[in-house]
């Protein structure tokens, strides 16, 4: 870890205040290993609203993570991929989720023990 100050508009905190949310990581993770049409993703990202949605998947393509494909049908269909660029980011995001899956028996207990605590008092 560098000792640098972070500054609100350093390349780090930019790229972290649009990847490092849970609608971001979750939506990359959905479209890492197949395209998916806007509304399996609502199924499939649960508890995100369709405007979240929209306005995540929306940003993460402006970043060059995802791409966003429309075919001319009736209703129109649109489907969302992953990009190269986003196939780096869902690597780092998989390493979070093993993380996670490994660790949360600790952080529950963790939790446990400082509500505990904070009740004692």
């Amino acid at each position: 870890m560098s000792d640098t100050p972070l500054e609100p508009d350093s390349p780090m905190m930019l790229v972290l205040d649009r990847v490092a949310n849970k609608w971001a990581v979750l939506a990359v993770s959905a479209v890492c290993n197949q395209p998916r049409r806007f509304n399996q993703l609502r199924r499939d990202i649960g508890g995100i609203s369709q405007k979240m949605l929209s306005q995540t998947l929306k940003r993460l393509e402006r970043d060059g993570i995802v791409a966003r494909k429309v075919t001319a049908t009736v209703p129109v269909t649109v489907e969302y991929s992953i990009t190269e660029l986003g196939k780096t980011l869902a690597l780092t995001v998989d390493l979070l989720r093993i993380w996670s899956e490994h660790n949360i028996d600790q952080i529950l207990a963790a939790q446990v023990r400082f509500d505990a605590a904070a009740e004692a008092l």
